[in-house]
């Protein structure tokens, strides 16, 4: 029910930007175009500050925390690499950006930045929680007014079959058989825990505010604490394979954000892969946020 809600909130928000979008003044028009680039980073500000706070939160991070960057890497790794394989066969013609100089030097301006965004992050986070002060902070909503601008941006993005055609579901398809892989190699590697267990924390798909409530409700308080900061991780791993990579093999990158291409990653999306590849985005978000919990549901149960 939870994903059902989500993903309304996010069709009203793209739905409401980009039915206001002709309605708009020059000004506010040129105010969107101009804060679009920005907001990824102040999404980036936002995940590391609900990072450290929910790892201050938990007892003995030492733990979980190998378990969690351990599956999170490779979850991110083999759905890219899935992704990258599946469309060498599958679509030989498909768009790839091309390798120049000038895009690398702008992706390393990029990581730069991020990095910038998640140390300023990650610095709020643990100054709030030394000064001992109590913080409610959403980034849902930060969310949605992107998604939101998003939305109006779209309204001047002319459409085509890209929309609707199957091909973009090899991206999420390739998001679960990556992360499915990447849980056998990380059942091997570990120590303690079941086949099933490994399985349900690899489908999460960067969800981490789903993940961690769901996985302590079904099976523990530790086993929710890992799977929090897995998808966390996951986010993060994303982000920066789409900075890195996104703009050279654009569809892989967003396989490897699994859920989070619909929202947090979103923008980086835009930003490294370019507005022709929002709709991909959307899709492999949407079709991994329906399955993630009835994925991880089935997995704990069997």
């Amino acid at each position: 029910m939870q994903s059902f809600i989500l993903i309304f909130q996010i069709f009203v928000a793209i739905g409401s930007g980009y039915f206001i979008a002709p309605r708009l003044n020059l000004r506010l028009k040129q105010f969107v175009f101009k804060t679009l680039p920005y907001f990824s980073y102040l999404l980036l500000i936002s995940v590391a500050f609900e990072f450290t706070q929910a790892l201050t939160h938990l007892e003995h991070p030492e733990r979980i925390l190998p378990t969690a960057v351990l599956i999170a890497f490779s979850t991110s790794v083999s759905s890219f690499f899935v992704c990258l394989i599946a469309y060498k066969y599958l679509d030989k013609d498909s768009i790839q950006g091309k390798i120049s100089l000038h895009l690398f030097m702008n992706a390393l301006k990029n990581i730069s930045y991020a990095f910038l965004a998640l140390g300023l992050g990650s610095a709020i986070g643990f100054i709030v929680h030394g000064l001992d002060v109590a913080v409610r902070f959403n980034s849902w909503y930060l969310l949605l007014i992107f998604i939101c601008f998003i939305g109006i941006e779209l309204a001047f993005t002319p459409f085509d079959r890209s929309w609707l055609s199957w091909k973009i579901l090899v991206v999420p398809v390739a998001a679960i058989i990556g992360s499915l892989l990447a849980a056998l190699i990380c059942y091997v590697v570990l120590q303690g825990y079941t086949l099933n267990e490994v399985i349900a924390l690899s489908q999460g798909y960067g969800w981490y505010s789903m993940s961690g409530i769901l996985f302590t409700k079904l099976h523990s308080t530790e086993l929710g604490g890992i799977a929090l900061l897995t998808d966390l991780f996951r986010e993060i791993f994303a982000i920066l394979l789409m900075y890195c990579l996104g703009w050279r093999f654009p569809r892989s990158a967003i396989s490897s954000a699994g859920a989070t291409s619909m929202d947090v990653t979103l923008a980086m999306v835009k930003q490294s892969c370019g507005t022709h590849y929002v709709p991909h985005a959307m899709m492999s978000g949407i079709i991994l946020s329906l399955l993630a919990p009835l994925l991880i549901s089935f997995f704990l149960m069997i």
